[in-house]
């Protein structure tokens, strides 16, 4: 019994220490960051826009403008969807602060060098209603949806140069405000809600670069990724059977990102995003900063972490990826002054189906047989037979820089042997 006694007063104690220790933290992150804010934060609407959709973009700390190697690219960079490898299909739940979640569904596929995909995302949490004497008279809920078109094209891609990717997003929103009550008669007043919901337009526009530097282990993706992008430029309207009029303005903001990969394992990633408010400039807001690594174990497992640094509330992220079949499960759990564990918030979890490349894994293995055809007329002297060889794989992909390379080299060695003959011929005519 006073073992048992002992080991309660032990585990209460403990309990109390550490959650002082997470308050001190949480006082001494406060203390160090509370003046990274000013008085602009929040000014905008539909703020859901800036709530990470989850998975492996929330364990890199959202530094992901410039790295987007998944269907998640819709909230970052949309020149993304054109250098994916596979269509896909996502599917993301964020837990967020207390009872609100985020839910997105999202689908890309790509011919070629063109890419396009749609994406559903709808941000809610519960919306009660109570009366002067604490009585609930309402209950919904509140929430912001979005749909999104995306559309993307590679440009110049070939073997040495991987392309100039652009690409845009067109995005439509609606926000979802629940009746209210008449404080005098706690009766549901029928529309109510409509005059303070409301809809947005907007666009995303990305360009992404794809090249070699420093690049000492063999592969053929490019181990530097560069992205700038422009999010949520548009217009919302708000008060319909009322006064209709133009909302707050969106969360607009410029990013830029890059990534870099130089040792097989690792994978370094930043991140930095300007917000702008397009109805005022002046009332600035103060950017953010985001970063993150990924540790590729094996093929079917690799960490994540990140860090960001936004609006006094600095966001520490680790997540853990695994793949079973054709299917990629990311799992995240983010630190920061809103996390909690009652109720449970701050995780969020995604699941990305690979549905197949469309034939361009059996297209670049024709191109690979084709080419060390090449190699071997090349190097027994059969140099129009390479020729020959080399041209069947421009008609494939006239970007292909090996062949067009090995062309000209070919077409040299004839050249050369014909002045060699030339030359011979003459001299034996001479004498």
């Amino acid at each position: 019994m006073k073992k048992r006694l002992f080991f309660l007063v032990l585990l209460f104690f403990s309990h109390q220490i550490h959650a002082l220790d997470f308050i001190d933290f949480s006082s001494a992150i406060t203390d160090i960051f509370g003046g990274y804010s000013n008085d602009n934060e929040g000014t905008t609407s539909y703020r859901s826009l800036l709530i990470p959709v989850g998975g492996r973009c929330e364990s890199l700390g959202c530094a992901y403008t410039g790295f987007c190697d998944d269907v998640a690219f819709f909230n970052y960079n949309p020149a993304a969807s054109c250098i994916l490898k596979e269509t896909q299909a996502g599917f993301f739940h964020n837990s967020w602060i207390a009872d609100s979640n985020l839910e997105t569904l999202s689908y890309t596929t790509r011919l070629n060098n063109f890419a396009f995909g749609l994406q559903l995302s709808t941000f809610y949490l519960p919306f009660t209603e109570y009366n002067m004497m604490g009585e609930r008279t309402a209950g919904s809920y509140y929430s912001e949806n979005y749909f999104s078109l995306n559309a993307s094209y590679n440009f110049l891609a070939g073997y040495e140069f991987k392309g100039f990717a652009l690409g845009s997003n067109f995005k439509c929103a609606y926000r979802s405000v629940p009746d209210f009550t008449d404080n005098d008669t706690n009766e549901v007043i029928s529309n109510s809600g409509l005059s303070q919901s409301g809809i947005a337009l907007m666009f995303d526009f990305g360009l992404m670069l794809q090249f070699n530097f420093l690049k000492y282990f063999s592969s053929r993706d490019p181990n530097v990724k560069i992205g700038f992008a422009i999010e949520n430029l548009g217009i919302g309207f708000t008060g319909a059977g009322s006064s209709f009029k133009i909302d707050d303005p969106l969360p607009t903001y410029i990013a830029a990102g890059m990534s870099v990969k130089f040792i097989p394992l690792v994978t370094a990633i930043i991140d930095i995003k300007q917000p702008v408010n397009l109805a005022a400039l002046d009332k600035y807001q103060l950017f953010s900063l985001g970063a993150g690594v990924i540790l590729d174990f094996t093929n079917i497992f690799n960490l994540l972490f990140g860090l960001e640094i936004k609006s006094g509330n600095p966001k520490l992220s680790a997540g853990a990826e695994f793949e079973f079949k054709n299917t990629r499960f990311n799992v995240n759990y983010t630190l920061d002054l809103t996390s909690s564990l009652a109720p449970v918030n701050r995780f969020s979890v995604s699941a990305r189906i690979n549905m197949g490349d469309r034939g361009r894994a059996a297209v670049q293995h024709e191109i690979d047989v084709l080419y060390n055809e090449g190699l071997y007329y090349y190097y027994n002297s059969e140099w129009e037979k390479a020729i020959e060889t080399w041209k069947k794989i421009l008609e494939i992909n006239k970007r292909y820089d090996p062949a067009i390379i090995g062309i000209q080299s070919a077409q040299s060695q004839i050249d050369m042997f014909d002045n060699v003959r030339n030359s011979m011929f003459f001299e034996q005519k001479s004498e």
